[in-house]
């Protein structure tokens, strides 16, 4: 059959389309390469998915073929094309397992990625299977196919934990063999999983990095509150927090953003541990919620944070003389703030519960909002587009009320004063549970 013929087949509908399609399976090597051809043809010929559908019932015969078209392209993402060669390698149905095994050592990482997802998705028997292979691939020079061989160890969970600890004592290992074995015991098993000599030498690691640590903006998707102290014992007592390990400013976000996202890696893998910063500017932030409140709010079926935040404000200020809270969604347009003074909640506003019943939220608005646009509003009917793009710019967010009344996260630098040091700390959840699995950023 030439590229056309295949062409017409690979486009049939209905019942004599899936027979036609049938019929190039049934055909494999003999047409292998005009159906890659045509998974690559820029403009789409074809609906690249079903070229894909097609090599994949093929197997082993589509392997050298894709092997060309990715190698041939800039698979990284430039060349869609080439991308959809890498897709195509990775879900191949294999005869025989082993056939896949020379993809992990191609000079193409895309092509060794590929293999890695490949044999993942033959589970867990066949990661067992070829267990050194995969181990190996933890040093590669790429951080994408180190995160692809962890993401195969994470298959078979505890079983990969003792392989990785024997690297980790063993000198025999190349040294980045061994560092990357660290990093998937953190991600697979978490801290627990790390001997002892690996977690003193974190530690010392960290305080090294303590020395001379700039602070950063940190990724803001979740809630944090803002207390008025230096007092980090103090806070930390306030929130029922304890065994709290010093970090940096860096690792401290990065546990807070992946302890935000990570639900589906357990039900206690966001309300095991909080962040709590040192003092900046002479505020102490604490990204996350205890165990209690995290529970509340996961119970609560309406699912609002607001009941939440106002009650947790209202005791810190009864004890600092005030507190804020403040939430940004990285996902959509969420934001929103608490401030209370005293024991009492002078403001609280959500933007979400403030377009749902159209007023502007708990309090009356407070100073810090003056001269801001609140993010709920609209713009006059009868605007036109220079007005209505300038109201969109003017409505302020969480970050521009926080910057007025206390800290800015996102404007961390250089200017910032810095006193004390941050620490992870573990809530009732954690104490029971120990820390989330991940391998967190230093």
């Amino acid at each position: 059959m030439d590229k056309d013929q295949v062409a017409a087949a690979l486009t049939g509908s209905g019942r004599s389309g899936t027979q036609a399609r049938d019929d190039l399976v049934a055909r494999g090597a003999e047409i292998v390469t005009a159906v890659v051809e045509l998974l690559c043809a820029e403009p789409e010929r074809v609906p690249r998915r079903v070229c894909s559908d097609v090599l994949e019932r093929i197997g082993t015969p589509a392997i050298g073929p894709l092997l060309e078209a990715v190698a041939g392209g800039d698979a990284t993402g430039g060349d869609a094309a080439a991308c959809w060669g890498a897709v195509a390698l990775s879900r191949l149905r294999l005869s025989d397992p082993a056939d896949g095994l020379p993809l992990l050592d191609h000079p193409h990482p895309t092509v060794r990625g590929s293999g890695l997802i490949l044999l993942r998705r033959q589970g867990e028997a066949v990661v067992r299977r070829f267990l050194g292979p995969v181990v190996a691939a933890l040093g590669d020079p790429v951080p994408e196919i180190r995160r692809q061989a962890t993401e195969a160890l994470r298959g078979i969970g505890d079983e990969a934990l003792p392989v990785l600890a024997g690297l980790r004592g063993n000198p025999a290992p190349a040294p980045r063999v061994r560092a990357g074995a660290l990093e998937a015991l953190a991600e697979i098993g978490g801290p627990a999983a790390l001997g002892q000599r690996d977690r003193e030498a974190l530690r010392r690691l960290v305080r090294v990095k303590l020395l001379d640590e700039v602070p950063r903006p940190p990724h803001l998707c979740g809630t944090w509150y803002a207390v008025p102290t230096h007092d980090q014992a103090a806070v930390l007592d306030a929130f029922g927090l304890t065994a709290a390990e010093p970090v940096t400013l860096r690792g401290g976000a990065c546990a807070w953003n992946h302890d935000s996202h990570a639900m589906s890696s357990g039900p206690h893998a966001g309300c095991s541990r909080v962040f709590v910063s040192p003092a900046l500017d002479g505020w102490t932030l604490v990204f996350g919620d205890t165990a209690e409140d995290a529970h509340r709010l996961r119970n609560d079926p309406e699912g609002e944070a607001g009941p939440v935040a106002r009650a947790r404000c209202a005791a810190l200020s009864a004890r600092f003389g005030s507190a804020h809270w403040y939430g940004m969604s990285c996902g959509d347009g969420w934001t929103a703030w608490c401030v209370a003074e005293r024991g009492e909640v002078v403001r609280h506003y959500d933007v979400y519960e403030a377009a749902e019943g159209g007023d502007d939220g708990v309090g009356a608005p407070h100073p810090a909002e003056a001269g801001l646009l609140l993010p709920h509003t609209e713009p006059d009917d009868d605007a036109d587009d220079a007005d209505v793009l300038a109201h969109y710019e003017a409505q302020c967010d969480a970050t521009d009320v926080a910057a007025r009344l206390s800290v800015d996260p996102d404007a961390l630098g250089p200017h910032t004063v810095v006193s004390g040091t941050g620490v992870l700390a573990l809530t009732a959840c954690g104490l029971e549970h120990g820390h989330p699995a991940g391998a967190l950023g230093l």
